[in-house]
């Protein structure tokens, strides 16, 4: 399955793309200057560049105006999914102005929510959402994975293999009971039966 990759003008703690084979890299806004220190070309830069030095010129650069009702990274996914892409992966979204942070974690709750998966990717932590189902860890990952109810509140949360379980809980978006489980070796599920869950872990 062919990936998205999206890169803002936030904080880049670490920039790691393998572009495959059908692979499509959007800059967004400033976001195109980490590509550039790193040798990489996007397929298109769209922005409007506000947070830029430097407005860059070609034809595959869309320029966005500045007074409008989407964020540049919005308008950059956007593009991704018009044009069939199903999972994404983010760079630069968080950092910052915290409420473009809060903004890039709507906008993955809201693909979520189409079915779509995305990923927020901030050093060594990811951020991804999941909607009425699950989310599967293998053995190697280890550290930290927090679960956040993003819709009023997630019913039938079942957590496997993790440090701390649940076996068909609620969980609300005013209380933070997910806050801070750990990996421990072993194959570990995250079920959620109905509602918008965010998920934060280690890589």
């Amino acid at each position: 399955m062919s990936v998205c990759y999206v890169i803002g003008a936030g904080e880049c703690k670490k920039l790691e793309l393998k572009k495959e084979n059908g692979d499509f890299i959007i800059a967004a806004d400033g976001g195109y200057i980490y590509l550039e220190n790193k040798g990489i070309k996007p397929d298109i830069i769209i922005g409007d560049f506000d947070s830029s030095c430097k407005i860059p010129d070609g034809e595959n650069v869309i320029k966005l105006n500045p007074v409008k009702d989407i964020t540049d990274m919005y308008a950059a996914v956007k593009e991704g999914v018009d044009r069939g892409y199903t999972e994404f992966h983010l760079y630069g979204a968080c950092g910052g102005r915290i409420d473009h942070t809060l903004a890039n974690i709507q906008l993955v709750a809201s693909l979520a929510q189409k079915n779509i998966k995305a990923y927020i990717h901030d050093g060594n932590t990811v951020i991804t959402a999941l909607t009425n189902g699950s989310l599967s860890f293998n053995s190697g990952y280890k550290g930290y994975v927090s679960v956040f109810s993003h819709s009023d509140k997630c019913e039938g949360l079942t957590i496997k293999g993790l440090k701390y379980t649940l076996e068909n809980a609620e969980l609300t978006n005013s209380f933070s009971l997910g806050v801070s489980n750990e990996f421990i070796g072993i194959e570990s599920e995250i079920i959620v039966n109905n509602g918008t869950a965010i998920i934060v872990y280690s890589l």
